[in-house]
């Protein structure tokens, strides 16, 4: 891997994130892309790769910059600028164009290392650090914490998940849970069983303290 670049890259998304309080910062990009690193030790995909796809997932995210003139335009400027080959560039666009959550469009990546993204991804949304993530997302878009009245919802497609309006707790049901079954490489499926439990637990305790059952 050319670290040199790399190491740019990384000061660039200090700046690029550091506004952001809804659980997608620098530190969860980081995260991801150490993670992936650490499953590619075992997976073996490229490994120059699954940095860059790591590393630009989330430049591009709806979510955070909204509606863009040109696809994937932030993450092909930044490699661009650093001199990457256009296949480099069409290799790792592909991958974060594959890797969010769509509900029941959520698609497999073609390629290992985007299974490999994708994973790294995914596990930074279940566990500790997901349960985390999910109230501070929640929090910065005035989601209620929870309300018995409201019940979870099937997610057909993005456009429903960006829409729907739903509870922190519900997020659970609509995506948070359904993970572990969307995990692509054996490495990353041992420790999303781990974090899938921990949130169960969590839940059970949520619920027990809501209900007084303690």
């Amino acid at each position: 891997m050319d670290k040199e670049r790399l190491d740019k890259i990384l000061k660039y998304l200090e700046e690029f994130f550091k506004n952001d309080y809804t659980g997608h910062d620098f530190w969860h990009t980081y995260r991801v892309y150490k993670s992936a690193l650490k499953i590619n030790e075992k997976e073996k995909g490229d490994e120059e790769i699954v940095a860059l796809a790591a590393l630009l997932h989330d430049v591009d995210d709806f979510k955070l910059v909204g509606q863009e003139k040109e696809p994937y335009m932030n993450a092909k400027r930044i490699l661009k600028e650093l001199g990457y080959e256009e296949k480099v560039i069409d290799t790792v666009v592909k991958i974060i164009s594959e890797v969010s959550f769509r509900g029941k469009e959520s698609v497999i990546p073609d390629s290992l290392e985007g299974k490999i993204v994708q994973d790294a991804d995914r596990l930074d949304a279940i566990g500790a650090i997901g349960i985390a993530r999910t109230f501070m997302y929640s929090g910065a878009h005035h989601s209620p914490m929870h309300d018995p009245d409201i019940r979870p919802q099937v997610i057909n497609n993005k456009e429903e998940y960006y829409s729907k309006g739903s509870t922190t707790i519900n997020h659970f049901y609509e995506k948070l849970l359904l993970l572990k079954d969307m995990i692509n490489t054996d490495t990353a499926k041992k420790i999303a069983q781990q974090r899938h439990a921990f949130m169960e637990e969590y839940l059970k305790r949520f619920f027990d303290e809501w209900e007084a059952r303690e």
